[in-house]
């Protein structure tokens, strides 16, 4: 069995290494695993004893993007440094020795022999759930921000943003748009006849009939009320009167 080698032939520094609370682990230029830490074991589940002595390229830790391409094989950053001594970030997934996937923030960079060549890279990763927990509740707050609350689709902050946008790009690059403004007819007898939840479904079915009856490209919101605004870009009165007579005609059927 292969026995662990720190990087450095420095006691101090391997010394420092096994203390870090980040866990570190380096490579020979042939991707070679030469060195484990303490903290690479805790975060992995694979003593040194266990890695030491392979090449990474050998898939153990699996890493993966967010679209699960495997790096090891199309986009190694440890591979890339050994290449060109460039420092690379990244934020992975690495397959922990029970079989799940874990969120990981890497750092690799290159180590050098004495001669100033490079002899191999060294990478630093540590657990990303939390900042990765903080970003998705983040995207969560956004998106409920610009969410109307009853039909799912975009409110009247949404809506200024995208014609704000468009305006923009109109302006700027002159590219039309169209704005078709919407309400339901005869709104308050459905609430003062049917009540308000009954009120409540039927908004909720016009704004689902107008989503789905426009292209991804185009922006349905709730203005406010029974009034829907649908942003269409790249578009010209024409194809705005043809649209929207087509949307007047899905929602009244």
């Amino acid at each position: 069995m292969p026995e662990q080698a720190a990087p450095p032939n420095v006691p101090a520094a391997e010394a420092l290494l096994e203390a870090m609370s980040e866990a570190v682990y380096a490579v020979d230029s042939d991707r070679r695993i030469t060195y484990w830490n303490t903290a690479a074991e805790r975060l992995t589940g694979y003593k040194a004893s266990d890695v030491v002595g392979r090449r990474c390229r050998d898939n153990l830790l699996n890493h993966v993007d967010d679209q699960g391409r495997e790096l090891c094989r199309t986009g190694c950053p440890l591979l890339a440094t050994i290449e060109d001594g460039q420092t690379r970030e990244a934020r992975v997934f690495l397959r922990h020795r029970a079989g799940y996937r874990l969120p990981v923030a890497i750092r690799a960079a290159a180590l050098y022999s004495s001669d100033g060549a490079i002899s191999g890279a060294v990478e630093v990763f540590h657990d990303d759930s939390r900042s990765r927990a903080v970003a998705d509740r983040l995207d969560l707050a956004e998106h409920e921000a610009l969410t109307d609350a009853l039909t799912g689709i975009a409110n009247r902050r949404m809506l200024e943003r995208v014609l704000d946008a468009r305006e923009h790009e109109q302006q700027r690059y002159n590219r039309g748009y169209a704005v078709i403004f919407c309400d339901v007819d005869h709104f308050k007898r459905v609430n003062d006849y049917y009540g308000y939840e009954m009120g409540d479904r039927v908004l909720q079915a016009v704004a689902k009939t107008l989503h789905e009856s426009t292209r991804p490209s185009d922006t349905v919101g709730r203005w406010g009320g029974d009034e829907f605004l649908v942003v269409v870009p790249a578009a010209d009165q024409d194809q705005a009167v043809l649209l929207a007579e087509r949307m007047r005609k899905i929602v009244s059927d």
